[in-house]
């Protein structure tokens, strides 16, 4: 078994789909990343649920990110593990496209599954439900085009050298073209 030694090549760290698959379902805030009229992005962290291949959110129609979000709907989620039972470490980051959603259907289905996964008592979800429904509020489907994902279990394995390493992921250009491309540039050795 090898020790990991270029600290610097991470891509290698990713997810496994179930792990993956796990923490979009356990973890319940992500922050929502997009971009202003004038082109500086941004990010609030919202609570959300992860149903039918999408992330979905919810916030008031008057918000910036709506519009925003309505003019471009090109956005980014981050989720990390800290705080559930997969411990501390792993992210993952959702390029995809928002989609605006203010149909009653959708919100039909979507509040009571957002106040189940959030509160613990019935009485506490029902109150939950009833403060969102409003006739202000929208839903915000985020539909992933793009993961980058990284499990720091993986490395501390790899570094100490006790990894299968089956379990790595093929190297991406940014770690093999980029990263030669930097050294070069920096008069660094290729090693």
């Amino acid at each position: 078994m090898n020790k990991a030694e270029n600290h610097e090549v991470v891509s290698i760290y990713t997810l496994d789909d179930d792990v993956r698959e796990a923490m979009l379902l356990e973890q319940k805030e992500c922050v929502l990343n997009w971009c202003t009229q004038d082109e500086w992005p941004m990010g609030v962290i919202h609570s959300y649920i992860w149903r039918k291949g999408s992330i979905w959110i919810t916030a008031a129609a008057h918000r910036h990110r709506v519009s925003a979000l309505r003019r471009n709907p090109k956005s980014s989620v981050v989720i990390t593990s800290k705080g559930t039972s997969l411990d501390a470490g792993k992210s993952i980051t959702i390029k995809g496209r928002a989609k605006i959603h203010d149909d009653k259907d959708l919100k039909a289905w979507f509040y009571p599954e957002l106040a189940s996964a959030l509160r613990s008592t019935p009485e506490e979800v029902k109150a939950f439900e009833d403060m969102l429904d409003s006739p202000l509020r929208i839903v915000i489907e985020v539909v992933p085009e793009k993961w980058i994902t990284y499990d720091g279990a993986k490395m501390r394995a790899h570094t100490l050298g006790t990894i299968d390493e089956s379990k790595l992921a093929k190297p991406l250009e940014a770690d093999t073209v980029r990263l030669a491309a930097e050294k070069e540039r920096r008069g660094l050795s290729h090693d």
